[in-house]
């Protein structure tokens, strides 16, 4: 009895080793399936950071080859990647400025109507409103005429609630900036056809035509006392909104969903300007710089090959990770920022966007050290493109004067992407050098589109003291 229970225990034991073994085994061959993709996910990543890097030569290649093609397009039409449009803008604000000014902001689907009352030098913007309207899905597809008229009555229910106070002098019309975020061939510093629709609008009989003189018959219909004095985009109503607070701003960049900057130009630098030169012997371009080269790489795209070829987020690749651009700025700034030691944050977007119920604290780092890869190619990229205007303007080394250049930049990855934003100034820095970099300076220049479009109607104003008129620059 003794002796067979011996044989059932020695049994036992065989195949509890065996099993444990087996178990044993397992988890070796589990742990070397894991190193096995976390080696290939380490490998797809310093793959894509090498792709994405931006040495100080290369930047400063980039500077220079911004500078030969902002040559060609001021030479000609269509003689470059920037499309280097004059803007007519040859006064910006100089802080003089007073009176009720008003913009139109037309940028999609909803638009803006606002009010603005300037103080001249000791008051500055003493007052400012606005009202938002939404444009009716049927409008953005019928008729110039139906559309402007909507617009137009939503101006003049603006106008007729407002105050007295805000009346205009007898004699004197009230005065507006329009800005028009669609593509349009400026004529002038108050007209310009229109080039085609973006944004989902397709009115057709509206193509090749003024769109101020649009604006301007529907207000006329609706009975509203209003010039258009400026027909502008928003990032050169950034360049009038710094410029109105700091006579050293030449330079704007837009950072957002788009990209694009502005500048002040000698007027002799332009050979394709053919009119009389203005008085004050400057022009403001519109660079138009989102052709040159794109700073935006699709970080889907790497988190889809890690998913694919790593199974980075486990066997199944997650089906949300295939569709172009889901995962947005935003979301991409807020993982990037995230302190949490659990990384909370991180992990709570990839469930929120991607639908990905579980992370490890492992994949979530890996996640916030591609979000930090994709922002700094971008920000220093961005810098590199802001050098080659420098150059362009001469000021990438220390003036003669002793004076500042100052960079009016707004857009919500330029405001709300710390990381980004400080990425930029750095690399600015270090490219342009100690020296050289304590003479320029970056501003957020805010609204644009809004209170600049009303700044330019005031620069532009018929009705402008001429004492208060001064240069460009």
């Amino acid at each position: 009895m003794k002796e067979g229970m011996g044989k059932v225990a020695v049994a036992a034991a065989v195949i509890g080793t065996a099993a444990a073994v087996g178990v044993a085994a397992l988890v070796v061959r589990q742990r070397m399936k894991t190193s096995g993709r976390w080696a290939r996910v380490m490998a797809i990543v310093k793959e894509f950071e090498e792709k994405c890097g931006t040495p100080e030569g290369k930047l400063k290649q980039l500077a220079d080859a911004m500078t030969v093609e902002m040559h060609a397009g001021l030479v000609s039409e269509g003689g470059s990647k920037l499309k280097m449009l004059i803007s007519y803008v040859d006064n910006l604000p100089t802080g003089d400025e007073k009176g009720v000014f008003y913009a139109l902001d037309l940028g999609g689907t909803n638009f803006r109507v606002l009010r603005v009352q300037l103080g001249g030098r000791e008051d500055g913007i003493v007052h400012q409103e606005f009202a938002e309207a939404s444009i009716p899905p049927e409008l953005m597809s019928g008729t110039s005429e139906a559309l402007f008229d909507y617009i137009a009555e939503k101006l003049a229910n603006f106008v007729d609630e407002e105050e007295q106070r805000f009346h205009q002098p007898p004699n004197r019309q009230r005065e507006l900036g329009f800005t028009f975020s669609f593509p349009v061939m400026q004529t002038s510093i108050n007209s310009g056809n229109l080039i085609r629709w973006t944004k989902g609008f397709s009115i057709d009989d509206a193509v090749g035509q003024d769109v101020v003189a649009g604006l301007t018959k529907a207000l006329q219909r609706k009975g509203v006392e209003m010039r258009v004095a400026a027909l502008v985009n928003d990032t050169i109503g950034t360049l009038a909104g710094g410029r109105y607070t700091n006579s050293d701003v030449a330079v704007a960049v837009i950072l957002g969903t788009g990209s694009n900057a502005a500048y002040v130009e000698r007027a002799q630098a332009i050979p394709k300007w053919h009119g009389p030169l203005p008085q004050s012997g400057e022009m403001v371009i519109n660079m138009e710089w989102g052709n040159f080269r794109s700073s935006h790489l699709p970080l889907t795209e790497v988190l889809l090959r890690l998913a694919e070829e790593a199974s980075f987020f486990g066997d199944e690749v997650p089906p949300k990770l295939k569709i172009p651009f889901i995962l947005r700025t935003p979301e991409m700034s807020a993982m990037h920022h995230d302190t949490s030691s659990d990384l909370r944050v991180v992990g709570s977007k990839l469930k929120e966007i991607l639908e990905i119920p579980s992370t490890s604290l492992k994949t979530r780092r890996v996640v916030v050290q591609l979000c930090d890869i994709v922002a700094t190619r971008g920000a220093r990229l961005a810098a590199s493109g802001v050098l080659g205007v420098l150059k362009k303007m001469g000021r990438d080394t220390l003036r003669d004067d002793g004076k500042k250049t100052v960079i009016a930049m707004d857009g919500g990855l330029y405001e709300h992407y710390t990381e980004y934003r400080e990425c930029l100034e750095n690399t600015l820095n270090e490219l342009l050098g100690d020296e050289t970099a304590n003479s320029i300076a970056i501003e957020h220049s805010n609204d644009g589109s809004g209170i600049g479009a009303a700044l330019l109607a005031a620069s532009h104003s018929l009705y402008a003291d001429e004492k208060s008129s001064s240069n460009v620059a």
